[in-house]
């Protein structure tokens, strides 16, 4: 028998798991039967549905499962109601309701279940608690009856009446058990009632079972044969404990709500078996056991069962570096998520494994020794998992590592950047590259046997100053663990100058004709005007204005020819707007039928988009199967039963968002009723030598993958249950590789069920550009609404660019034919959402020719999860010339990192994991590691949504420890008996700190500070506190690094502080109409002072600064003055007060002094004023004269004749005769009267 239960110990297991329960959980709606006959409710039934928390515009009737209605207010609303009617066979069943918000449909309410007519529904049964369910708590028992104004009775096993009654005016009871005690322990059932037809009872609810915890000891729990194992296997789990004649229960803790089972015991144990276990089953067990009375042991210790087809990989890395010298030593890390497992060293071409590490020290970081390394030990190796019991699943690894044993490490690559052509006044980048890590790259030039530069990161910036960087270069390097040796030296790259002989392009002849034509413009209009101006000093008005138009044209062509020169110093490089589109779903099926997924089919839509609303699914490109909101886990599920010949066809799926619909998932076709669905094939660009995976898609998990080549009978790659998709892979491609391919899927067990083939993949061959130089302008790491720009750029001419991300195309770029160079296309995306992050490429072409992709950037869009953690190993402060570990700590499994560091433009160094934390070694740090770090996790599989940054962590690499400061708060002055704080406070974090006092051995300790500040506490000072205080860090690893102490604090335990100091400025004489600032100076920090006059009762004046202004009206800032403080943190305690400083008057010889000043400036004043006067009169008599005279037309206008203020510019004429002013140059202007 199994019971449907809600128990008390669900909360304890909670606690006992270490979870935090969730703040906020998504409230159910209410779900109610109102009916207008009270005595026969079922003749008349209306449903009403109410959100708990929100207004909604959709509300959903379900029944059985399945929609049955759903209604669309004219306006939001709480409520609504459904009409059922007459309560008759047809409409009895399960109902709930839900309603919309604006994440989706809301959860389900409560079942309500409709029986036959003439019967009240059956009510439904839980308990409610707050605490663990220990003796002494409170428990709140709910029944709910969906009706309102019945009445409900408790009743408990073993009692004949009930043991408790309410009436409530609402449709639920609450029934309360204070003091929870053994006796309260039992089975309990609800039933009710219509209040006037005390004869008319419900069904009982499902009985609740109430157990109390922790009166007996936990048992055991154990899996046998093992605790992990392939779906279909069995499964025994043993529940042991010390008393006999106990009943045993087990849970699973995903499924706390569903009934728990439970069994006799033979002797003092429990055997719980699985048949054929299931993927569903794999989760996290426990099991207690209680007596007859239901009174409970604690909870066991919870244990994990995997159920899975395909262990979890592992995942290898090698140390210190996989090209290693023959002789020395190399150590194999290997790894993976399950613990308790034992670990299996495999190397390619070897039946058995070399190595082994048992169950017990498998912990998640294990190693493998290879010790004196010879030819023989070089080769490709793997890890996996090693199990003592028998089973089928599959073992997989994460990744082979190929071991190489030289006595030279193998050459690199050397690249050029942005072209191997100098450019005027332009350097370039020589990149030597290899794919593991390395101590030191070096440089050298074939043209200078002297020359040589060093670089850690491999790049080398060259310059061209008198064709002194042209030549051929090479490079070499070398790794930490054989600094002495240096590896082969890489392929020679030549750089060339700019060119100098033979012709110029006709764009580039073109853009210097334009220059100089506009140049010559440019200076002959300029010397035009200025001509003018010098010829023609005197105009008429009319000619004035003609100069000044000639002027205003000849600025206006001045302007447009500078733009055309601004214009064709060089072509702007067009930045093309990315429209993102919205993110692609990803479409696969589940079935529970292996061997015959076509018996019952899901199809699943996932989008890594977080702000989906519906899905929908699509047959055959334009019929609408489907809509279903999403889910949390932003996912929904498509149920097609069995599949019938109606059912044949193509699917797909969209994602849709609040403005927006995604592009259609792959294409899963359905070709049959006893066939499983067509597979998808697909690869990356085939490159000669290079090794090329092909993809093959089988849309179901456990299936097993064959690829076929055009014209072979047999298959020429078999795989076994990987997953839904597997990768083939072409070691390195040739011209023989080349063919035509398809892949077929198979059941996993014999006899095989086989697919259709999948439609061919043609692999060809073709000649290649070389791959285009890609990056991002500003960091690949960004948050949400960033902007980010995409650089692509090759040293062809004329050449057109396609980005892609995650292998799709999504931009392109023409190119541009009137700028000589290189080819470069910028693509930017104006606002970065949490969909488009993924790995970014990009690729260049001609007419017939394209490039390889370049090498991808991995774009990370942060603030998705939470923040990881970085710590640094041993601590943060380094020696120059060595290692540090920085550790980064996450939270979710098979996760990426990357770690940043403060102003360099990309990650440093990227990892995966496959548990929850990663290691990077910084090796040999120099001056250039000195920073701030941080690191990020992000997911690979959806769009690269990534965590917050972590907090940043300074590395310090130095000799020396950076000096701390020491202060006192609330002072270093404190009275006794008070409570003192002493602070140590520096730059380096997570490191402890340890304080000194002068005169003493011993001294106080903070260890591992987690801040950058450590607090040392003195409560109830004494005289004996009194001294002198340094602190130094204390680091809690061993190193040799030197640390300085910190400043010297005198703490001082007084009645009275020590007196300040008076002074005055800018001297104790007050001069006329001067003011005089006292100065008051104390020794202590954070005080106030007051000034005090002699004669005068109150004080004069408080300050925070110590600065008293005094002024001298009518004689009253004369005296004696002394000032004082007192401490802010004890208001209530003054200083003694300073010594007395007189303050005198201005007398005699001062007084005089002024007035001789007053009147030596008074005079200045005058003689300045007169001198203006004059020189304004002189100014008027040459002012212009207006003289009129007749016309000698027609009499009907005068002129006014304006004589020039200065005519002395033409020589031999009269200033001031009018025969003059008609021989010269006149400006005439007729007026009219």
């Amino acid at each position: 028998m199994m019971l449907r239960t809600f128990t008390l110990l669900l909360l304890c297991i909670w606690l006992n798991r270490g979870m935090t329960s969730m703040a906020a959980v998504e409230s159910q709606p209410e779900l109610w039967i109102e009916s207008n006959y009270p005595q026969a409710p079922w003749e008349n039934i209306t449903l009403w549905c109410k959100s708990p928390s929100r207004v909604s515009s959709k509300f959903l009737l379900l029944k059985d499962n399945t929609q049955m209605t759903w209604i669309h207010p004219p306006y939001k609303t709480f409520q609504v109601s459904f009409f059922i009617g007459a309560l008759t066979e047809s409409n009895t069943g399960l109902y709930r309701c839900c309603y919309w918000n604006e994440k989706g449909w809301s959860k389900p309410s409560k079942i309500l279940e409709l029986e036959a007519p003439g019967q009240l529904p059956k009510p439904i049964f839980w308990i409610q608690a707050e605490t663990p369910p220990f003796p002494g708590c409170n428990v709140n028992i709910l029944c709910h009856g969906w009706l309102q104004d019945l009445v409900f009775m408790l009743f408990k096993e073993g009692y004949t009446e009930p043991i408790d009654y309410q009436v409530p005016t609402g449709t639920m009871a609450i029934f309360s058990i204070d003091n929870l005690a053994p006796e309260n322990e039992g089975i309990y059932i609800c039933r009710t009632h219509i209040q006037m037809l005390p004869t008319l009872w419900s069904e009982p609810s499902n009985p609740l079972k109430l157990v109390v915890a922790g009166l007996y000891p936990k048992p055991t729990l154990t899996a046998h044969p093992g605790p992990i194992l392939a779906p279909g296997e069995s499964l025994s789990l043993r529940c042991q404990g010390p008393i006999y004649g106990m009943t045993f229960a087990l849970m699973r803790l995903e499924d706390l709500k569903k009934p728990y089972y439970y069994k006799k015991p033979i002797k003092n144990e429990a055997y719980f078996y699985f048949q054929a276990l299931k993927t569903q089953d794999t989760g996290h067990y426990l099991c207690f056991y209680y007596d007859g009375s239901y009174r409970g042991s604690l909870l066991s210790d919870i244990l994990k069962i995997w159920v899975t087809d395909t262990f979890p990989k592992t995942w290898l890395l090698v140390q210190p570096s996989p090209v290693i010298q023959m002789g020395q030593n190399v150590s194999l890390r290997c790894g993976g998520l399950m613990d308790g497992v034992g670990l299996a060293l495999h190397k390619k071409g070897e039946e058995k494994p070399l190595q082994f590490l048992d169950a017990t020290s498998n912990t998640g970081n294990n190693s493998f020794f290879l010790k004196n390394v010879t030819y023989r030990d070089a080769g490709i190796y793997s890890c996996h998992y090693y199990l003592t019991w028998k089973t089928s699943i599959k073992m997989a690894t994460y990744n082979t590592v190929e071991l190489i044993v030289v006595d030279k490490p193998p050459k690199p690559s050397l690249s050029a950047w942005p072209s191997s052509v100098f450019k005027v006044g332009k350097t370039i980048t020589l990149q030597c590259r290899v794919s593991h890590p390395v101590l030191e790259f070096s440089l050298e030039w074939e043209e200078t046997t002297t020359f040589q530069k060093f670089s850690v990161d491999g790049d080398f910036i060259i310059t061209n100053i008198e064709g002194q960087g042209t030549g051929t270069y090479s490079c070499s390097y070398r790794i930490e663990s054989h600094a002495n040796i240096w590896s082969h030296r890489s392929e020679p790259l030549k750089l060339v100058g700019p060119a100098v002989t033979g012709f110029l392009p006709w764009n580039s002849i073109l853009n210097e004709a334009i220059r100089v034509s506009l140049t010559v413009q440019f200076l002959s209009l300029l010397l035009l005007v200025l001509w003018l101006q010098w010829k023609c000093r005197r105009l008429r008005l009319r000619e004035a204005w003609l100069l000044g138009t000639a002027q205003g044209v000849a600025m206006l062509v001045i302007l447009i020819a500078l733009l055309c020169c601004g214009l064709c110093n060089g072509a702007l490089t067009e930045e093309i707007e990315i429209i993102m589109p919205t993110p692609k779903p990803e479409l696969w099926a589940e079935t529970n039928f292996p061997q015959a997924p076509w018996k019952n089919v899901t199809l699943w839509c996932r989008s890594p988009s977080g702000s989906t609303k519906e899905f929908v699914l699509l047959k055959d490109g334009t019929g609408w199967i489907a809509t279903r909101p999403a889910s949390e886990q932003v996912r929904a599920a498509f149920p097609l039963g069995a599949l019938t010949q109606s059912h044949t066809g193509s699917y797909h799926c969209h994602s849709w968002e609040e403005m927006a619909v995604s592009e259609p998932s792959e294409a899963l076709e359905l070709v049959g009723t006893d066939i499983l669905p067509k597979p998808v094939i697909s690869a990356s660009l085939p490159i000669r030598g290079q090794e090329l995976q092909i993809r093959c898609k089988g849309w179901l998990e456990g299936l097993g993958f064959a690829l076929y080549k055009m014209g072979e009978q047999e298959p020429v790659q078999q795989l076994g249950a990987v997953g839904r998709e597997a990768f083939f892979t072409i070691q390195r491609m040739e011209d023989k590789e080349e063919g035509n391919y398809s892949c077929r899927t198979h059941t996993e067990k014999q006899p095989f069920k086989w697919s259709e083939p999948s439609a061919p993949l043609e692999l060809v061959i073709k000649e290649l550009y070389p791959k285009p130089f890609f990056k991002t302008w500003a960091s690949p790491v960004v948050t949400p609404g960033s902007r980010v720009t995409f650089n692509c750029s090759t040293s062809r001419e004329h050449m057109s660019f396609i980005l892609y991300k995650d292998g799709n195309e999504i931009a392109s770029s023409d190119p541009v034919w009137g700028n000589p160079g290189t080819s470069t296309a910028h693509f930017l995306i104006i606002s970065v959402g949490i969909g488009d992050g993924g790995n970014y490429s990009c690729r260049y072409y001609d007419f017939s020719i394209w490039s390889e992709p370049s090498d991808p950037v991995e774009l990370i869009v942060t603030e998705f999860y939470p923040k990881p953690t970085l710590l640094a190993q041993p601590g943060p402060v380094v020696l120059p010339g060595k290692n540090v570990t920085l550790r980064c700590q996450g939270i979710f499994q098979g996760m990426r990192f990357a770690l940043l560091q403060e102003g360099a433009h990309a990650p440093l160094q990227f990892q995966s994991a496959s548990g929850t934390s990663v290691d990077f070694l910084l090796h040999t740090v120099g001056a250039e590691d000195f920073g701030n770090y941080s690191c990020v996790y992000y997911e690979t599989t959806m769009s690269n949504r990534g965590s917050y940054l972590s907090t940043p962590l300074m590395i310090w690499v130095t000799d020396t420890f950076p000096r701390p400061w020491l202060s006192a708060e609330p002072s270093s002055v404190v009275t006794m008996g008070q409570n003192v704080t002493l602070w140590c406070q520096g730059p380096v974090h997570g490191v402890g700190y340890i304080l000194h006092k002068e005169g003493e051995a011993t001294s106080m300790q903070l260890w591992d500070s987690t801040s950058n500040e450590g607090a040392f506490p003195i409560i109830n000072i004494s005289g004996a506190s009194i001294g002198r205080y340094s602190c130094c860090y204390h680091p809690d690893w061993m190193s040799p690094i030197k640390i300085q102490p910190s400043n010297t604090l005198e703490l001082i335990v007084t009645d009275k502080p020590p007196k300040p100091s008076l002074s005055a400025w800018p001297s104790t004489v007050f001069k006329l109409g001067k003011d005089i600032t006292l100065q008051c100076r104390g020794p202590l920090p954070g005080v106030e002072f007051v000034l005090e006059h002699d004669g005068e009762e109150a004080p004069q004046q408080f300050s925070e600064d110590g600065d008293f202004v005094i002024g001298n009206m009518e004689g009253k800032g004369i005296g004696n003055y002394s000032c004082s403080y007192r401490l802010q943190a004890y208001p209530d305690i003054w200083s003694e007060p300073s010594d007395s400083l007189e303050l005198v008057g201005a007398a005699g010889p001062v007084a005089q002094e002024c007035t001789v000043g007053n009147i030596v400036r008074s005079t200045l004043i005058v003689v300045v004023v007169v001198a203006l006067g004059i020189v304004l009169a002189i100014e008027w008599k040459k002012w212009p004269r207006l003289r009129t005279r007749g016309s000698e037309t027609d009499g009907r206008d005068q002129t006014i004749v304006l004589e020039e203020c200065n005519q002395d510019g033409e020589p031999g004429t009269a200033t001031n005769s009018p025969s003059s002013a008609l021989q010269g140059v006149s400006v005439e202007q007729t007026v009219p009267i």
